[in-house]
This record gives C-alpha cells, structure tokens and sequence, in this order.
C-alpha cells in the first residue's frame, strides 16, 4: 500500500473521528511539543524551528473537503475548527463556531485591539484529497528546511504563524494594533466557497465592521490584488440510443459532444483575442470533463461535460452563462441540452487598486511588488463586501495540491515578520 494509505490508517486507529482534536498527538520529526509554557503558541520565541512545529501540529489534524473523500476519519473541518478554537481562546479571544453546512463550522476568533478598526483575516480550513500522495499526508515532516505534509502550504501555515505573533503580544502584555478577527472557513477547495458565503451573509447581516481583508493562500509572501472570477456549466445532453451497425436510426450524444467541445474552443479563441491590456488578463473557457458511452455497440443516448468559464474584471457570471448555455444548445442540436450552473452561482473577478494604500502598506513590509493570480480564493465570495482586499501568505502556489507539498521555514519566517509588523501595537 501507498505511504498514503498507511498513514491514514494509523491516524484512523489513532484518533475518532468525532474526538477532540485537542487530544491528538503532536509528533514532529523527534520532537514531541506539549501545551507547557514552551509549546507551539505560548512563548514569545519567532525563530524558524518553532514556526516549523506551529505549522507541523496543525498538519497533523486531516481536514480533507468531504467532497473529495469519504473516510470520516480524514474528512471535514470540525476536528481543526475545534483545536484552533482552543488556541485561540487561550490567547484571549472571543470564539465561536458558526456552523455552515452538515457538521462543517466557520470558526470565529475575536481579539480585541487597541484600536477599533477591524482587520480580518481569513484562512480555510479544508484542504484537497490525498489519495495521489506519495508520502505520508499528515506526518507534519521537518526536514530540508521545509514542512511537509497536505495543508503545509495551502493554507495551515497562516493558522500558525498568525497565533504565534498574536501570542507573543499576549506574552508581552500588549494587544494588536488593529482589532484582529482570525476566520477559518470550510470548503474552499471545492463546493462553491459555502463558508465564504455564509460569512459575507453574516457581516451583511450583522453590519459587522470591516476596514481591510486579507485571504490566506500561498503568494510567496507577495500581496496578490486580483485573480478572475468563474462559472462553470454543468451540462446533459440527451440523444437516442441505436444498434451501432445503424447509427442514422439513433442520436449520438457523443457526437453532440464533439461539436460542443468545438464551439467552447472556438469561444476560447475569440475570448483570447480580446484580452490585450486588461489587468488580470481577458476571460478563457475550456471543457474539463467528458463522460458518456454504454457500450461499444450502442450508439450513445447520454453525454455529461463540465465547462470552466474564467471571467476577467466587468464580465458578469450570469449574462456569461445564459450566453454559453445558447451556444452549447445550438451546437447540441438536434440533441437536447441540460444546462445548470454548477454550485448555483458564479463569482465575479477580485481586483483591488495596486495604488490601494494596504496593498503599498504590503508591498512594503512584505517587499515584494503586487501581483495578480492565476487561480481563485475566497476572495470572489467577497464582492459585497467593500473594503480593500488581498491574498497574502507564505509558500508557492506551485507546491499546493502536489504528491509531495511543502512550505519553506524561510517563508514562514518572512511572513511571520510581515503580520508582527502589521499587528503590532499602536
């Protein structure tokens, strides 16, 4: 069996799946931390090594999205939510989980600052599935100057490194600057940004103060000021099923396909012409999935296919998809065509002036220049919420979702500095 699947048993033997995360042993490397003065969270200590072991304890607690696995054991953000809400209510703030769908909670964590604008910072919880992983996922490895282990990367580290600052101001006497409102939201990495959502409902709801909004992902501590938005099209088509030695008595739904494929390919190359000088780059569109065929003597009555449609700043999720959903019907044609937008909703583009003063005030203390990403984030669920926004946090997206993922020490290190300084009292 895989390193993979022998480290998942032993966490199944190890740990319930419904026990406290609190609980879990925390083994990195030969170190062995404990909740004494000298753990992970309560000394004043910033050096490399106990970054390393922050980021490794919460390695440690598998919160793989439902959605892309099925073993309770490994799945679901519950057992992370509650262990960082430990810490964090150790550290003085006021903590809530805020439940969002099935057993899947938002976590919450309030520290009052010695001003009274309000700078959230928002990490997800969820991380992606760990079957293709070719070494243990969750054994927090230290080694090379890296931690390893699924979550290291995309998007524990932040988790860690932000307690820790946060925990030698609580050392030192002294509370952050800004009032700081540390948020951990579920299913990011796929199922339509749920816990994003039901926190932008909430601060709607609530009319909650907001000045600034960081959204942890790995940016090589660069502040990212923009990526695309998206909506993707789920799509049915029906045909007729036929004897293949007489296939003009039936209606290839796989043949429809073929020609839908074409057309998404020919709206990509139209969409590519248009995108010269734009921030973020012109919008894309491509066909991701393709499942269809019963038999090698059955002419096909069914075809499904995925469609991604990336969206550049001004382009609007709903006009984009009734306008690809006309151009799959027609293509389909005479094959009937089923159309739904996956998730119920798209999500916009994510742009905030580089000349924003936050993002300046980043690039300063970060010293890296302002860059925009190719991927998504959270930060699309956002749109309504008006404040300046970032995606900010150490590592390289290059190492999220791989076999073997990882975060340099160094990094850590670098964006511990930046959030010191960013927290740091008035």
């Amino acid at each position: 069996r895989s390193p993979c699947v022998r480290q998942i048993n032993r966490y199944r033997s190890r740990v319930p799946a419904r026990s406290s995360s609190a609980n879990c042993e925390r083994h990195i490397g030969k170190v062995t931390t404990d909740r004494s003065d000298s753990a992970c969270y309560g000394s004043p200590m910033s050096d490399g090594r106990q970054l390393a072991e922050a980021v490794a304890e919460l390695v440690h607690i598998p919160s793989v999205n439902p959605l892309q696995c099925n073993d309770p054991a490994i799945t679901g953000e519950r057992r992370l939510a509650e262990h960082l809400a430990e810490r964090a209510s150790d550290l003085g703030a006021s903590v809530e989980l805020d439940n969002v769908i099935g057993d899947r909670p938002n976590l919450i964590a309030s520290f009052e600052g010695q001003r009274s604008d309000v700078l959230v910072i928002d990490v997800h919880l969820d991380t992606v599935a760990v079957d293709h992983m070719t070494r243990d996922p969750f054994d927090g490895a230290i080694e090379d100057g890296r931690v390893f282990g699924r979550g290291a990367v995309d998007t524990k580290a932040t988790f860690a490194l932000v307690l820790q600052v946060l925990a030698e101001l609580k050392a030192s006497g002294q509370r952050p600057g800004p009032s700081v409102m540390l948020v951990g939201t579920v299913s990011e990495e796929i199922g339509g940004l749920p816990g994003a959502r039901h926190l932008a409902q909430r601060v709607a709801a609530s009319g909650q103060r907001i000045d600034r909004m960081i959204v942890a992902e790995p940016t090589v501590c660069a502040p990212v000021h923009g990526h695309r938005g998206g909506v993707g099209l789920e799509v049915c088509l029906h045909g007729h099923a036929a004897h293949s030695s007489q296939p003009h008595l039936g209606s290839n739904a796989i043949s429809a396909a073929a020609r839908v494929i074409a057309a998404i390919d020919a709206e990509h190359t139209r969409l590519a012409r248009n995108d010269a000088g734009l921030a973020l780059g012109g919008g894309s569109v491509s066909v991701t999935e393709v499942r269809g065929g019963v038999a090698r003597n059955i002419i096909p009555d069914r075809c499904d296919l995925y469609t991604g449609r990336r969206l550049a700043p001004g382009e609007d999720p709903s006009l984009e998809f009734e306008h690809l959903a006309e151009l799959i019907s027609t293509a389909a044609h005479p094959c009937r065509a089923d159309i739904t937008m996956a998730g119920g909703r798209g999500f916009p583009a994510f742009l905030t002036d580089p000349a924003d003063p936050f993002i300046v005030e980043l690039a300063s203390l970060s010293g890296s220049q302002p860059e925009t990403a190719s991927y998504g984030s959270n930060c699309a669920a956002y749109d309504a919420i008006h404040v300046p926004k970032v995606l900010f946090g150490p590592g390289s997206i290059d190492q999220a979702h791989q076999a073997v993922e990882w975060v340099d020490i160094d990094q850590l290190v670098k964006a511990a500095d930046v959030y010191r300084r960013l927290l740091a009292p008035t």
